[in-house]
């Protein structure tokens, strides 16, 4: 079957790899779009990685500088010895600045990157221009469940390892969405599982650290901190997505006089960025465009007078 006109020109659009160092950890990123434009940064979901967004960065590039980074104990990062929103957050806002991504660089994280750029937006809003929380919501505090400190809450044994396949072949055959998703495109899929394994001593293993969940908390504060962001925030859901983070949209509206931009992408589930990456590029784009368009307002409607009153402007009134 032949690939979407999408899937070959993202792959040929060429992104430049770069690392900062955050807290001692190495964070990797890669980059697309010019310096000087808008600046958005892209991130990622739970045992994930940067390429999640290969599909729809180069579709963004031409209007924006652009990047996707592994958070630390994903992808081609460092792994710590425990995690912490803070550092998350603090790995984002390294990568906005070493990509020089400008004044008020732009958010989007999905699933877990929801969480990130949520603390990222508890410690750095008045920097932000805004915030995409890509199917991931924010649950009232007497609905919350905690998805970290699985050592205290399920006696998981700390520091566990990866399972080491001894060929690339059955490695491959293991790799699966979490939550499970029909496969829209087999080609996004094949790709996604190569760039998600390495090579190890005795084989092929994940790129991810199983331990990342052990020590860290998410925080009941979640809708607290969501309430309190010094930036302006927007929500794209997936109209089938089973993922649980997922759920409150509905008490999102409600403690935003349903005036919080929210809704939902046809025919995708949870990655829906696999499903549908240009929809998803567009929707960001529309919605960041449009914030932009409100920080320029007043330069904008003094531009556009010119058009009917051209004289006004050195100070000399049309006849």
């Amino acid at each position: 079957m032949a690939h979407p006109f999408w899937f070959q020109r993202a792959l040929d659009t060429p992104s430049t790899p770069g690392n900062v160092d955050v807290n001692g950890v190495r964070i990797h990123f890669e980059t697309w779009g010019e310096i000087g434009n808008p600046g958005i940064a892209l991130v990622h979901g739970s045992s994930a990685h940067l390429e999640w967004w290969r599909f729809v960065a180069p579709f963004l590039a031409d209007q924006f500088r652009v990047v996707a980074l592994d958070n630390s104990g994903n992808g081609d990062s460092g792994w710590r010895e425990r995690y912490s929103g803070e550092n998350f957050a603090r790995e984002v806002w390294g990568a906005c600045e070493a990509a020089e991504l400008g004044e008020k660089p732009f958010l989007v994280g999905h699933s877990f990157g929801g969480f990130v750029v949520l603390e990222t937006g508890h410690l750095f809003g008045n920097k932000l221009g805004g915030i995409v929380f890509m199917d991931f919501t924010v649950a009232p505090p007497e609905q919350y469940v905690e998805w970290g400190r699985r050592v205290d809450r399920e006696g998981v044994k700390p520091k566990r390892k990866l399972r080491v396949y001894e060929d690339k072949a059955t490695a491959l055959g293991r790799f699966r969405f979490m939550p499970e998703q029909p496969i829209a495109h087999r080609g996004v899929f094949d790709y996604i599982a190569d760039k998600s394994l390495h090579e190890v001593e005795g084989g092929w293993t994940w790129k991810f650290d199983p331990s990342l969940y052990d020590h860290l908390e998410m925080g009941i504060d979640q809708r607290d901190k969501f309430a309190a962001l010094a930036c302006r925030s927007a929500v794209i859901l997936a109209e089938q997505s089973d993922d649980e983070g997922a759920y409150y949209a509905d008490h999102m509206a409600e403690i935003s006089a349903g005036k919080l931009p929210i809704f939902k992408i046809p025919g995708t589930y949870h990655h829906l960025m696999f499903d549908e990456p240009i929809a998803v590029a567009m929707a960001t784009k529309g919605i960041v465009l449009n914030w932009i368009r409100e920080d320029g307002a007043d330069a904008m409607r003094a531009s556009l007078a010119q058009i009917t009153n051209p004289c006004k402007e050195d100070g000399r009134e049309s006849q």
